[in-house]
Formats: structure tokens, C-alpha cells, sequence
């Protein structure tokens, strides 16, 4: 469809479950065509643990040669962003010095954990786009500028910060224009008491419909069919100003009710592989401003 502009791969092997198992196989998904050149590696494959996938889909990162110091660490899952510790704005970075081109199109990734999904994506596309990532652990957030600088990337930065306080006010002040925004596997909260606590809540889907500009997309998706429907009940709502984009290309279909059957960014989160590889359901969808 005229308009989309999410990166995407040539086809390519996926490590991905077609059902779960309490040993946690998993197979190699790969079109019928190509199957018997896939076929040793789905051997090899088959019986690798989800951190084994993942180290196995951001090989070319060779983020486990650049450990270092602050390479292994222990985060807690689960944070409460309604605490009064999260509720302050971040500084407002001195964007000439965190990248070397300012003006590029933005991708901002809310929830950005580890940071190997944006990584990969700054990696691949170093001249065309900037990358931020905003997360609320901060562990996280040192460890992956750690890695930012090992690989020597110019045109990406992470941010200890609460996308719901912070997100307006960093991107505002970017110079260039915002061209895409991600949500990718938000914690689910699943309490009923604690559905406050989820992150896109509706002054944050504001701040996104706001700053982005026309063309510009956002790209959402969760393992838990609840969070999904929310999630896309409150960019539905937008329909006017937002629209559900249910045609990538013909390679990576929408199913009958518009989620996408693959990831389009030509790389899979750490959660994606990890739920995957346990059988569970993706839901995944797009929409662009109009």
C-alpha cells in the first residue's frame, strides 16, 4: 500500500512455535519453497531455549562479545510508572551531541527493555532514520547505551524515562519530524486495580496523534489478546486523525480481523521470541496518520 514506510527484510528464516510445550521446542517457520534449504538448520535449531533464539536472531549485533561491565544485570519486571519516583520529565537531551544527524525522521520505541529491537533497526538503517528509545528501568537503559557506544552507532539513544510524562516534551523538541512510534509487547498488568498502570493510556495516544506527522505510523503489538484489543480500541477511536493499515505487502498478510500475521519491522523484540517460543499468539497492528 502507497505510504508504508516500515523497514522490512527480504524473506527470511523465523524462529517461532506452532503450539506450546512444557520442553519449550520450537520450530523453524519457513515458506514451503525454501524448506528444504532450511531443512539442517530446523534440525540444529529445534531444541534451543528462547534465550538461545534470541541470541540467535541478534547474532549480528555480537552484543554477547561486548558484555562488559554492565552486560549482565538483575532488573526487577514489573514497575509501578504511577509512582511518584517516575512522574518528572528527563532532561531534554542536547540532540547535536546524541546524534550526528538531528534532522533525520525519528522512530520513537516506548518500552524499549533491552534495546536489541532498536539497535538492530539503528544497525541496519544508519543514514535514513534516528532511533529513541524511552524505558522506565533504568538498569536497562545504561546497559544499552553501553552497547550503543561498543557498536559505535551515531544515530540512536535510549532514555531513562516515563513515556506517559516524558513523551510529549522530548519529541516536541526534536528537531526533525517524528515518523513512527512503537509499543511493542507493553507490560500487560493484568490485575484489574492495576489497568491504570498500562501505558498507553489516552493522553499518551494524544501526545502520539499529535506529534506525529502526516504519513507517520504507529506500530503496536502484544502476546495478551486483551491488551491488544485496548490497545487498538484506543487508536479505533481515533479514526478520523488515525488509520488501520491492513495491507503491509503481499508478503506479510493481515488475518480477518486486520492483525498482522508477522512482525513487518524484518526483526522480532525478546518478548516476541520468547512468547512465540512458548506457542502464544502475536497481535500485532499498524496505523498511520493521516
Amino acid at each position: 500500500m502507497a505510504g508504508v514506510h516500515l523497514m522490512a527484510l527480504a524473506p527470511r528464516v523465523h524462529l517461532s512455535s506452532s503450539a506450546p510445550s512444557r520442553l519449550g521446542r520450537t520450530a523453524l517457520m519457513v515458506s514451503a519453497s525454501s524448506l528444504q534449504n532450511h531443512r539442517p538448520l530446523l534440525l540444529q535449531q529445534q531444541h534451543l531455549r528462547s534465550p538461545d533464539l534470541v541470541e540467535l536472531e541478534y547474532a549480528d549485533l555480537k552484543l554477547k562479545e561486548k558484555v562488559g561491565e554492565v552486560g549482565h544485570v538483575r532488573i526487577r519486571q514489573h514497575v509501578n510508572p504511577l509512582s511518584a519516583s517516575f512522574s518528572t520529565s528527563p532532561e531534554i537531551p542536547n540532540w547535536d551531541g546524541v546524534f550526528e544527524d538531528p534532522k533525520l525522521p525519528l522512530m520513537v520505541d516506548i518500552g524499549s527493555g533491552s534495546g536489541r529491537f532498536l539497535m538492530w533497526l539503528a544497525k541496519k538503517h544508519p543514514q535514513s532514520r534516528n532511533y529513541l528509545g524511552l524505558e522506565i528501568r533504568e538498569k536497562l537503559v545504561k546497559r544499552a547505551q553501553f552497547w550503543v557506544k561498543e557498536l559505535s552507532l551515531k544515530n540512536i539513544h535510549f532514555m531513562f524515562a516515563n513515556a506517559t510524562v516524558a513523551f510529549k516534551e522530548l519529541v516536541s523538541a526534536y528537531p526533525g519530524p517524528l515518523m513512527c512510534v512503537s509499543i511493542l509487547c507493553p507490560d500487560p498488568h493484568f490485575k484489574k486495580r492495576h489497568h491504570k498502570r498500562r501505558v498507553l493510556q489516552k493522553p499518551l495516544v494524544d501526545s502520539i496523534l499529535e506529534s506525529l506527522v502526516p504519513g507517520g505510523q504507529v506500530f503496536m503489538q502484544s502476546d495478551v489478546l486483551e491488551v491488544a484489543h485496548e490497545m487498538r480500541d484506543q487508536f479505533d477511536a481515533c479514526s478520523s486523525i488515525f488509520k488501520h493499515i491492513d495491507i503491509i505487502n503481499p508478503d506479510i498478510p493481515c488475518d480477518s480481523e486486520g492483525w498482522i500475521l508477522s512482525n513487518p519491522m524484518g526483526i522480532r523484540t525478546e518478548r516476541e521470541i520468547h512468547a512465540e517460543s512458548e506457542g502464544a499468539k502475536i497481535y500485532r497492528r499498524m496505523y498511520q496518520k493521516i
